[in-house]
């Protein structure tokens, strides 16, 4: 997997991030950890190990670190897979099989996708927000996606920098999948199962993050219907 770049998105995973790599360390595959240049704890629990790229980021946020790496990506695909360990690495090679052979432009993963997705780490809020937001993203826009939520995405570095991505923040969730379909992409969704995170707690605020979401959300359609 030499074309393969994962873009690592790592904010305070200190705990997580070394022992991460640690699982990855034989995958033929660059590794790019982008964070913010004020998390010393993090870089600091990786300094000594090797062959990764460490890129920090000009602005903060969880979509601003995507951004920020796909623009660093000089590999014909990425794969945006977060430094927790909840996105488990085995899927990869599938992923990347899946998007060569068929000349996709992504591979989503998907918790809900069965048989075979499934989460240790979803709860009942966070799993019925994304019913509710898979379920609008397929109804207003025709995506046929099963789980708009979920970024363990594979796809080619092209690909991502035609979608112009724009949001700092979580909503870039729906900001992907919504613009591939508007630019007439191809992707297909493979299940993947969720597991629990190796340390801390999750960055997402449940009903902070939530709206802004649903307000991407209406922002696409309104711009949709025109």
């Amino acid at each position: 997997m030499n074309d393969l770049t994962l873009i690592i998105p790592a904010k305070r995973e200190a705990e997580s991030l070394p022992i991460f790599l640690k699982e990855i360390e034989n995958y033929e595959c660059k590794k790019l950890i982008v964070l913010q240049k004020e998390d010393i704890e993090t870089k600091k629990s990786i300094e000594n190990i090797h062959n990764i790229e460490i890129h920090e980021q000009n602005n903060n946020g969880y979509g601003n670190a995507l951004i920020e790496g796909i623009n660093s990506v000089k590999t014909k695909y990425c794969c945006i897979i977060n430094a927790d360990g909840s996105m488990d690495p085995k899927y990869l090679k599938q992923m990347r099989e899946t998007c060569k052979d068929l000349d996709l432009d992504f591979v989503f993963g998907s918790r809900y996708q069965r048989p075979g997705g499934g989460s240790e780490d979803d709860d009942f809020i966070t799993s019925i927000g994304n019913y509710v937001f898979t379920l609008s993203g397929n109804i207003l826009f025709n995506l046929k996606i099963t789980d708009i939520l979920y970024t363990y995405i594979l796809g080619k570095r092209s690909s991502f920098r035609n979608l112009n991505l724009s949001n700092f923040d979580f909503r870039i969730c729906v900001e992907i999948p919504i613009k591939a379909k508007f630019n007439n992409m191809n992707y297909k969704c493979l299940p993947s199962y969720e597991r629990e995170r190796i340390g801390g707690k999750k960055k997402v605020n449940a009903l902070k993050d939530g709206l802004l979401i649903l307000s991407e959300i209406v922002k696409y359609f309104l711009r949709f219907k025109r």
